[in-house]
C-alpha cells in the first residue's frame, strides 16, 4: 500500500445506544475489507453495553451480538475518493482529474456488530510485561475516573470488534484485499506509519487518518503480540492502524492501536501501545469453530480476501552500540559499551555502589555479568558519569564509533532501558537532535526529541544513519510544581566530554583522569543548572 491507500483504509466507528441517556462512545478503525464492508478497531467502545453485568471468565476468548444491547447502533465514517471528472487529452485519450474540495470529504455508513473477540496472546504478554507492581495505566485519567463503566477499560484492552457495513469505501479492481504482514518478522527500528483520527468522530472533516511516523520501540510476547511504537497518537486514536514501511516505500498493516498513552506510575512514557493484527485474525478464526459470524466474510478459512506479505523488510547494515541493563539494587538504568568490557553510565545510575549488576540481552539469550564500578563524578559534578568494568566478556558486543561532530536537525535514536526495563531488552525511540549548547565552541549538553523514559539514563544517543556514539543520556524533564514528565525533552552528555579521557584511561587504566570531570567551569554548571535542588525542572 502507499500511503494514500493506508489514509482511505481507516476509519471512525461511533457506538450508541438508542433512545438512551448514555453518550455515544467513538474510535477509529481499519476497513481491512473494503469489498465486504468488513472493518476491525478496539473493543473498548462497546464496553459499556454489554447487557450481561456479571463478569465475564477470565478465559472468554469471545462475545456474540446477542451479549449487547438491542438498541446497539453503530455508524462508520470513512474518507471517500474524491470524485472525477473527465478530460480530453491531445492524443484524444480520457485523463481522469480529481474535483478540487474545501474540505476532505466524508462518507458515513450503518454497521452490524459480528463478534468481539479477545487477542489471547497479547493479554498473556501485556501481563507478563506491564506488572501491577509498577503501576502501568493505558487509560485516561479524568474522564474515566469520572465514569465508572470506563474503569472497566484496563480489562477490555485485548478485546477487538469485528464489524461489517454494507457500503463499501473504495470500488477500485483491488478492494477486496488490505496487504498485512505476520508480526512475528518485526524488528526493533523498523520505520512505521501510524493512522487513526484523534478525538474520534469530533471534527472528522479536520482530523479524520491522520498519520504519524515513528518505528517499533520494543516488542513482547508470542509472535510480537504487543507492540510498541514512538509514533504519537492521541486519544480517539485506539482502533486506527499501525503499518510498517519497507523498504519499496511500500505499507503493510500490522497492528491495531490500543492506547496511545501510557503511564508508569505518574510518568508519562510517551509510547503507543499496539496489538499485532495478524494474532487478532487468529483468534478471530479461532472462535469461527466455536460459532461461524463471518460467514461469506474475509474471515473464513477458505476466503483468500486478506493477502499476507512474506516479505520481511530486512535490517540495515548500520550497527548500534550495546546497550546494557544496569541496576544496582534501589536504582536501574542503562550503559553502553565503549570499550572492552567497559561500560559508561550515569552517576545516579549505580547509586554510589561499588559492584553492579548489568544484564545484557542478545536476541531471545540474557546474560547476566557483575561489574565493578571504578569510578563516578561527585554529586557537585554537573557530569552525571560513572565507569563500569565488566568481570567477564559480554556477547556480541559493537563498540561504537565516538562521533566527532553535532548537527542539530540530524535524525537521531535512543536506545536504553526506559519503559519495560529488564523484560524486553532496550526500547528505541527515534527524534532529531534539536540541540547541542555549546561553550569555548565545544558541546557540553544535546537535546534530542526522542522519548525518554526512567531507566533510560545511561543510554545511547546514536546518529541513526552511521551508528556514531553522540552521548548518554542523562535525563529527561519532570516539571516538579505540575508533577508532569515531559519525556521529548530530555538532556544528554556529548561524547566529546569523555572521548579524550576514555583514551587516556585505555592507554594508563588510570581512573583518576576522569577526576578533571568533578571540577568543570562555572559555566558548564550553569548550563545545566535545571538539576540544581533549586530548580522548578
Amino acid at each position: 500500500m502507499e500511503v494514500k491507500e493506508v489514509e482511505r483504509c481507516c476509519c471512525v466507528v461511533t457506538v450508541l445506544e438508542a433512545f438512551s441517556t448514555k453518550s455515544p462512545v467513538s474510535c477509529s478503525g481499519v476497513i481491512v475489507h473494503p469489498r465486504t464492508g468488513t472493518v476491525v478497531c478496539t473493543g473498548l467502545p462497546f464496553s459499556r453495553f454489554i447487557t450481561d453485568k456479571e463478569p465475564f471468565p477470565a478465559d472468554q476468548s469471545f462475545l456474540s451480538p446477542h451479549s449487547f444491547s438491542e438498541k446497539l447502533q453503530i455508524r462508520v465514517s470513512f474518507p471517500t475518493q474524491p470524485k472525477l471528472e473527465t478530460n480530453q487529452c491531445a492524443q484524444g485519450e480520457e485523463a481522469f482529474t480529481p474535483l478540487r474540495s474545501k474540505t476532505p470529504q466524508q462518507h458515513e455508513a450503518v454497521a452490524e456488530l459480528l463478534m468481539l473477540v479477545n487477542c489471547v496472546e497479547f493479554k498473556q504478554a501485556f501481563q507478563a510485561v506491564f506488572q501491577e507492581a509498577d503501576q502501568w495505566r493505558f487509560h485516561g485519567e479524568e474522564e474515566e475516573e469520572k465514569d465508572e463503566q470506563l474503569i472497566k477499560d484496563a480489562q477490555f484492552l485485548s478485546w477487538f470488534a469485528v464489524l461489517r457495513t454494507d457500503v463499501v469505501a473504495d470500488s477500485s479492481p483491488h478492494a477486496g484485499t488490505i496487504s498485512w504482514q505476520s508480526s512475528s518478522s518485526l524488528q526493533k527500528g523498523h520505520p512505521v506509519v501510524a493512522c487513526g483520527s484523534p478525538f474520534g468522530s469530533l471534527c472528522l472533516d479536520l482530523f479524520i487518518s491522520t498519520l504519524s511516523r515513528g518505528i517499533i520501540s520494543n516488542l513482547a510476547g508470542e509472535d510480537n503480540a504487543v507492540i510498541l511504537t514512538d509514533a504519537r497518537c492521541l486519544p480517539g486514536t485506539e482502533g486506527g492502524g499501525l503499518f510498517v514501511m519497507t523498504g519499496a516505500g511500500r505499507f503493510h498493516f500490522i497492528g491495531l492501536i490500543v492506547s496511545p498513552f501510557g503511564w508508569k506510575a505518574t510518568e508519562w512514557i510517551g509510547l503507543t501501545l499496539v496489538c499485532s493484527v495478524q494474532l487478532i485474525f487468529r483468534n478471530a478464526i479461532r472462535c469461527m469453530s466455536i460459532q461461524d459470524p463471518l460467514r461469506g466474510v474475509w474471515l473464513h478459512p477458505r476466503e483468500a480476501g486478506l493477502q499476507i506479505s512474506t516479505t520481511a523488510q530486512k535490517s540495515k547494515a548500520v550497527k548500534y552500540p550495546t546497550v546494557c541493563f544496569v541496576d544496582s539494587g534501589q536504582f536501574w538504568g542503562s550503559g553502553v559499551v565503549v570499550a572492552s568490557q567497559l561500560v559508561l553510565t550515569c552517576r545516579h545510575v549505580v547509586n554510589g555502589k561499588s559492584t553492579v549488576a548489568l544484564k545484557f540481552h542478545h536476541r531471545e539469550r540474557v546474560q547476566d555479568i557483575v561489574g565493578d564500578v571504578l569510578f563516578s563524578t561527585k554529586v557537585s559534578s554537573p557530569y552525571d558519569v560513572a565507569l563500569v568494568q565488566l568481570r567477564d566478556s559480554a556477547p556480541k558486543v559493537v563498540v561504537p564509533q565516538l562521533a566527532q561532530s553535532f548537527n542539530p536537525g540530524e535524525s537521531v535514536l535512543v536506545v536504553g532501558y526506559g519503559g519495560l526495563g529488564r523484560r524486553c531488552g532496550p526500547s528505541l525511540t527515534c527524534g532529531i537532535l534539536s540541540k547541542a549548547m555549546n561553550l569555548n565552541y565545544q558541546p557540553v549538553m544535546l537535546q534530542t526529541t526522542c522519548a525518554v523514559q526512567a531507566g533510560a539514563s545511561g543510554g545511547a544517543v546514536v546518529r541513526t544513519r552511521s551508528g556514531e556514539l553522540l552521548g548518554i543520556v542523562s535525563s529527561n524533564t519532570r516539571d516538579l510544581a505540575a508533577k508532569v514528565t515531559y519525556p521529548h525533552l530530555n538532556f544528554s552528555i556529548p561524547v566529546t566530554v569523555f572521548q579524550r579521557l576514555l583514551q587516556q584511561f585505555n592507554q594508563t587504566r588510570d581512573v583518576n583522569v576522569f577526576r578533571v570531570l568533578d571540577s568543570t567551569e562555572e559555566d558548564v554548571r550553569r548550563v545545566w543548572r535545571l538539576q540544581d535542588a533549586q530548580s522548578k525542572l
